[in-house]
């Protein structure tokens, strides 16, 4: 196609050329020149602008009288002819071109339309002042990583990091929370490819105890195209273990009644598990918060536990109950078995609640021994051998009492009634009883010259029978004679430890009372007057001498002293 219009020969142009590139020359260049005669002036030139992405704007360009071609020109390079500007749909010449008026109106405004405009009188030589469109980007909406909810464990700090992308001038970033700003994130911003837009980043560390959670924190994007910004928020989530609390109701309270424990507990994820357990062994039928059950002793010091557990674990918390209880044995005493002046140690341990008293005692006596866990005997004797017993008593609730025994090793002790009674003719017997620790090797019967250990000789018997509390022999004699009322028996009974000897007599029952021989003088005798030198002397003497001694002269002299009957 062809461009007519009319020009001055190349010589006598004084103007400068003006490059014409319209879309359809394929940016092939027509140089155009002016006659010097032409007179314009602008009355409206463009003036540089700032407009925001997407609005519309006219740069205003008005020639009155003058009637030739006026271009635009973006960044040097000529949008179109006069008003056909058909490579450029939202560009548009508007105005009464008959006044002289080529205003450019530009709809929806672009990133591509931040140039250098300029309008250009082509016949009059003339062109605008250049106006710098900038076209102002506002930031896509914020994002803020991992919202709208940002979870954390409890005791960790919070990083949030917050994108406002493809903005010009690149976006600044603040964070606020309950109104106030947030201090101290960093910043980072990227120019994209095309070299006019940039990103932003901005990441705000929050140490664990600076932060609560259900917090909302605010992260606001602004540049010159949206100076009141553009906000996107979080809300804080932090996740913890179950927080729990055992209660147990009511207490103190006695044994044999019903308790309820009740476990609350705050948890976030909730919770998913409750588990019971009792000293470390699970309660199976239980499984919701709440466990109730009859106590006993055991609760006392065995405690109760209540586990909760929720997505990140578990958390477990117990508790004894007060129950009041009477006496239980926590350690039994044992009997002893010492030897003679060595210490003997009893240990008895209870358990009570309230608080409760121990009492040692030998049985029998009502003399308190001991007030403490331990008895402590020094330097045993053979009196001491006996029954204890360590009592234990929980005011107002119960008690309870242990018996043990104390065996004392020594030289065997014989006790038996000194008389004993016979009718002439019949059979009679005398015994002797020996407590003897340890059991005695040897027990033997003497009388005159005769000493029997066991078994049978002539009308004398001697049979031994052990029992609990000791040994009994006893001496059996068949068809009593006057002379065995006159005989003095001895029981002897020995062990490792030594000895012991008892001097018995026989009593007719029923006989004749005389100053010479009669029963009666003899057990006045014997209890009076023999008695006290026999015990002296039957420590020093064989059986044998006493019993020469006390037949013969003794006898006679100290039967003659006492009055009979």
């Amino acid at each position: 196609s062809t461009l007519c219009m009319s020009v001055t020969p190349l010589a006598k142009c004084h103007s400068p050329t003006v490059p014409l590139v319209p879309p359809f020359f394929d940016r092939v260049s027509i140089f155009l020149c002016v006659s010097p005669g032409v007179q314009a002036t602008f009355s409206q030139q463009p003036q540089d602008l700032v407009v925001v992405a997407g609005q519309p704007v006219t740069l205003p360009c008005s020639i009155p009288g003058y009637h030739g071609v006026v271009l635009w020109i973006k960044d040097g390079l000529a949008l179109g002819v006069g008003r056909d500007l058909s490579g450029y749909p939202r560009y548009t010449v508007i105005g009464d071109h008959s006044t002289g008026e080529h205003h450019l109106r530009i709809q929806r405004v672009e990133l591509m339309d931040d140039a250098v405009f300029e309008c250009q009188a082509i016949q009059a030589a003339m062109r605008s002042r250049p106006a710098r469109l900038t076209v102002l980007v506002p930031p896509e909406d914020p994002v803020i990583s991992g919202g709208p909810v940002v979870s954390l464990r409890a005791g960790d700090p919070l990083n949030l990091t917050c994108h406002a992308d493809n903005a010009k001038p690149a976006a600044s970033i603040i964070w606020i929370r309950n109104g106030e700003v947030l201090n101290g994130a960093m910043y980072s911003k990227t120019l994209l490819r095309d070299g006019r837009r940039e990103s932003t980043v901005s990441t705000l560390y929050l140490s664990a105890s600076n932060i609560e959670t259900g917090q909302q924190i605010i992260c606001r994007a602004s540049n010159k195209a949206v100076p009141n910004g553009k906000e996107t928020s979080v809300n804080i989530d932090i996740q913890h273990l179950p927080l729990v609390n055992l209660s147990v109701e009511p207490q103190p309270i006695l044994e044999g009644n019903l308790v309820k424990f009740h476990c609350s507990a705050k948890a976030n994820p909730p919770v998913t598990l409750y588990r019971w357990a009792k000293g470390g062994n699970v309660i199976k039928e239980f499984s919701g918060d709440t466990y109730e059950v009859i106590v006993d002793h055991s609760f006392f010091t065995e405690p109760v536990s209540c586990e909760v557990t929720n997505p990140l674990g578990s958390t477990n918390i117990s508790r004894n109950v007060d129950v009041y209880f009477g006496p239980r044995m926590a350690a039994e005493p044992q009997s002893l078995q010492v030897d003679l002046g060595s210490d003997a140690v009893f240990n008895c341990a209870w358990t009570g609640n309230p608080s409760l008293t121990i009492v040692w005692m030998k049985r029998g006596s009502g003399v308190v021994l001991s007030n403490e866990n331990i008895l402590t005997l020094k330097a045993v004797r053979q009196e001491d051998a006996g029954k204890y017993v360590c009592r234990a008593v929980v005011p107002r609730v119960g008690a309870g009492e242990k018996e043990v025994s104390l065996t004392v090793n020594g030289p065997p002790t014989i006790s038996s009634t000194q008389t004993h009674q016979a009718l002439h003719g019949e059979k009679g017997e005398i015994k002797c009883f020996i407590r003897s620790t340890p059991p005695p090797d040897r027990i033997a019967w003497s009388w005159k010259e005769t000493v029997l250990e066991s078994g049978t000789s002539g009308r004398y018997t001697v049979e031994t029978v052990s029992t609990e509390e000791g040994v009994i022999s006893t001496l059996t004699m068949s068809n009593i004679v006057p002379a065995d009322f006159q005989t003095i028996y001895n029981c002897t009974a020995w062990n490792s430890f030594g000895s012991d000897t008892e001097i018995i007599r026989l009593k007719e029952q029923g006989g004749s009372q005389n100053s010479t021989g009669s029963t009666s003088t003899l057990t006045l005798w014997w209890w009076f007057g023999i008695w006290p030198l026999i015990d002296t002397l039957k420590g020093y003497f064989k059986m044998f001498a006493i019993e020469a001694l006390l037949s013969t002269v003794l006898t006679q002299s100290l039967m003659n002293s006492y009055i009979p009957f």
